[in-house]
């Protein structure tokens, strides 16, 4: 079980990493929740709380000037 919960942390991480492509709040916000909810339900938490943590994430990542995902 130890390799699934790697895999998915890694297509995680592989798909945030593309966030610099994501053009406004929006699309950035959409894609967090997305990822947040399907690691959430891959480590056997709540999809929702994954979704909403990761949708936030998503949507104030240029706000902390997170490399890679500052606006154009």
């Amino acid at each position: 079980m130890g390799i699934i919960k790697f895999a998915v942390a890694v297509a995680a991480a592989a798909t945030l990493a593309g966030c610099n492509y994501l053009d406004n709040d929006t699309e950035r916000g959409l894609a967090g929740a997305a990822t947040g909810a399907v690691v959430a339900g891959a480590l056997g938490g709540s999809a929702l709380t994954g979704a909403v943590i990761g949708g936030a994430a998503g949507v104030f990542c240029d706000d902390l000037n997170v490399q890679g995902c500052i606006n154009r």
